[in-house]
């Protein structure tokens, strides 16, 4: 039996390349509001991961108010 690959959208943990896509902004943009603390992430096996509910609350604490 197969295992299913989960699709962007059903993951909980994105990489960077996979943040960036996601969000629209540019990797070292990603970087850089990591390395300011802005932006919460973890390091697991060697990779540096963005929780999808923080990428989405940055995203959110972002929004104009107009």
């Amino acid at each position: 039996m197969l295992k299913s690959i989960p699709s962007l959208a059903d993951k909980i943990a994105l990489r960077i390349p996979e943040a960036s896509h996601v969000s629209g902004l540019s990797r070292s943009k990603l970087y850089e509001l990591i390395s300011e603390r802005e932006l919460h992430s973890v390091k697991a096996g060697g990779r540096r991961l963005i929780l999808r509910r923080d990428l989405e609350a940055y995203l959110a604490s972002r929004r104009d108010v107009a």
